[in-house]
């Protein structure tokens, strides 16, 4: 995806959308790339722009179907299943985590190639 863009703001901008998961959890982590694909008109900015969308929309999903059932089994089990279930929910914030660091080093360091996370369904 070539073109004469300013790659300072280009890698900014990419950087943005994958790196506002850190900022909230909430709707912000998605808000800011879809404010930022309705602004710019630099296609690989928009493309990083939607595969964060889609990346942010996969971890709500994740925390849910994964979190509803942990939350039910340590409330029956009085906290243990909660202790007992930690290994995953450590895991599931090291892959979100880690997967989304990767998306800003990539991000900064090839600026002309989009993000494109792996294992993830996507929306948009």
């Amino acid at each position: 995806m070539q073109g004469t863009y300013d790659y300072d703001k280009r890698k900014l901008l990419s950087s943005l959308c994958h790196g506002a998961i850190f900022f909230s959890t909430t709707l912000f982590s998605i808000g800011v790339p879809i404010v930022i694909n309705l602004l710019t008109d630099d296609l690989v900015v928009k493309s990083n722009a939607k595969e964060s969308i889609n990346f942010h929309f996969n971890v709500w999903f994740w925390a849910t179907v994964i979190g509803i059932p942990l939350g039910i089994i340590s409330w029956i089990t009085l906290g243990l299943g909660g202790i007992l279930f930690f290994p995953v929910i450590a895991l599931g914030f090291a892959l979100h985590w880690g997967l989304t660091i990767w998306a800003i080093l990539h991000c900064l360091s090839n600026p002309d190639e989009p993000f494109r996370y792996p294992f993830i369904f996507r929306v948009f």
